[in-house]
């Protein structure tokens, strides 16, 4: 974390984030060669009225060079999201830390700075975690040590006239590392922003410090609320989005199964066990490799589509409209075959990632659950009464889990026989079980298929508990279904291009069914 807040010479000027780009550092932004271009403009002694003009000129400059470089890239390789969202965040780190030089070397010099007279230019949200889509916001948080100065005051005013002159969408907030832990504790999006901070320019120690502080006195006592506060807030954005997964013009950043949810598990993982980053969930036991391999596929997918949608618009559009929809399956490879469009099979995938996104919040969350579960009272433990599960079951966190995994596996009907007995006692699969099913669905094989009493289990689900939908909705989740019903793989999240079906093919069949049901209980009588 080098100390930018004394640099002169514009050869001191480190640039930012290194590694894992999808171009050459210096293809994307100079920052170095900036501040060589504009010293050499404005001479030994300038004008004060040239430098701004001057600095915007060289800025928009390497800008519109370093977004066109990106922008190639990306349509050379056009599901490398992870490179460029980290591309795009180095870019903006160039344009923020040379708007920091110009201001210090020619606006605002300060040969002999007291301690108040300090600052440090910070990221928080998003671009803090250096993930910027083509068209984000640039969060900014200015940190001073105490009140802010005059002199900090100008340099903060004269750094974002220049960000502006650029066009960018700057959020931005003027703090001291107090009001940051105070405003933190009382708001949760302020807290959040400042789980992602990221130092770019200025004094390092004075970021350092606000680390150190967050940590020590916010977020280490405040776990359980911040989770709740979390949830709720997902609960709430799905709410909005329309409640379901399989929305015909769904929003890749804040629908149900896009960014956000991914986003949601990791800002939860991080404020738990401090971990750097998103891989960071699989040594805190969050999940397991496979699950964290699930987590970056999709995670993959979702940004690549956003950074499309960004590029095709011109600006933020987070939706994917119909119209949407066609470019950005065109963009990604998607191509017509026989019988199916391109863009249905763009989406086929969509909805596959937005489900195994679903599939990973439920096992990060009942993880989470366990780990932090209140016990229950005594008394209400002794006078209440669960139904009681079969044998081979037990009950974990009041969700079904096996006694015995290998055993459990010698038998492969129990692999279909564990979704009755969830349908029978009313009980929801337990991540543990949901695990074991997904990775073992190799032993439904042919021999399982042909075999009467597997056949008799899955129509007993369909048939003998008056609920089938919840059955056939958490088997096809897990791939148990395509896997008993091979035919059934492709119509998987499969999409139908017009506005007259409003879910996946799947998910019509599986309603199609749960409306049977209940007409054969008798609840739709006066429909």
């Amino acid at each position: 974390m080098p100390d930018t807040s004394r640099i002169t010479d514009p050869a001191q000027l480190a640039p930012p984030l290194q590694a894992d780009l999808i171009v050459a550092s210096q293809a994307i932004i100079d920052p170095v060669a900036i501040a060589v271009a504009i010293e050499t403009e404005l001479g030994p002694k300038p004008d004060p009225r040239t430098v701004r003009p001057v600095a915007v000129r060289h800025l928009i400059e390497a800008k519109q060079r370093g977004n066109a470089s990106l922008a190639a890239a990306f349509t050379q390789n056009p599901h490398a999201a992870r490179l460029l969202v980290r591309s795009q965040a180095y870019l903006t780190d160039g344009l923020v830390t040379s708007a920091y030089h110009v201001a210090l070397r020619y606006l605002h010099p300060l040969p002999n700075p007291t301690e108040a007279e300090r600052i440090a230019v910070l990221a928080v949200g998003g671009y803090g975690r250096a993930e910027m889509a083509p068209q984000s916001d640039v969060d900014l948080l200015f940190l001073t040590p105490w009140k802010i100065t005059p002199w900090a005051e100008s340099v903060i005013e004269s750094m974002l006239y220049i960000l502006w002159d650029l066009k960018l969408k700057v959020g931005h907030a003027s703090r001291t590392v107090k009001d940051c832990l105070r405003l933190g504790r009382a708001d949760i999006t302020i807290r959040t922003a400042l789980l992602e901070h990221r130092f770019v320019a200025g004094h390092a120690a004075l970021a350092a410090e606000l680390g150190e502080k967050l940590w020590s006195d916010l977020f280490r006592s405040t776990g359980p609320e911040f989770i709740d506060a979390k949830l709720a807030e997902r609960a709430e954005r799905h709410k909005r989005q329309g409640g379901q997964r399989y929305v015909l013009e769904p929003n890749v950043k804040e629908g149900k199964g896009g960014l956000r949810d991914l986003q949601t598990l990791y800002w939860i993982g991080k404020y738990l066990h401090r971990v750097p980053s998103a891989d960071g969930l699989v040594g805190a036991g969050l999940f397991d490799r496979e699950e964290y391999d699930t987590f970056t596929r999709a995670e993959d997918f979702l940004w690549a589509a956003r950074c499309h949608l960004h590029y095709i618009a011109g600006r933020m559009v987070d939706q994917l409209t119909f119209d949407m929809q066609v470019e950005v399956a065109a963009r990604m490879g998607y191509h017509d075959t026989a019988g199916r469009r391109g863009v249905e099979h763009f989406m086929q995938d969509y909805f596959r990632h937005a489900t195994k996104v679903g599939e990973l919040t439920r096992i990060f969350l009942t993880e989470l659950e366990a780990r932090h579960a209140k016990p229950e009272a005594s008394l209400k433990g002794l006078f209440t009464r669960k139904k009681a599960v079969q044998p081979g079951y037990k009950l974990v966190q009041g969700r079904i889990d096996v006694l015995d995994p290998a055993k459990f596996l010698s038998d492969k009907l129990n692999l279909l026989r564990v979704f009755e007995e969830a349908l029978r006692s009313g009980y929801l699969l337990h991540p543990n079980v949901m695990r074991l099913i997904a990775s073992n669905l190799s032993l439904i094989d042919d021999d399982m298929r042909n075999d009467p009493e597997a056949v008799q289990i899955f129509l007993d689900l369909l048939l003998k508990h008056g609920n089938p939908e919840r059955a056939l909705r958490r088997m096809n989740e897990l791939g148990a279904l395509a896997a008993f019903i091979p035919e059934f793989e492709a119509i998987v999240a499969m999409m139908q291009f017009n506005v007259y079906h409003h879910y996946t093919v799947d998910e019509h069949i599986i309603q199609t069914i749960s409306v049977l049901a209940q007409i054969e209980r008798g609840e739709l009588v006066e429909e």
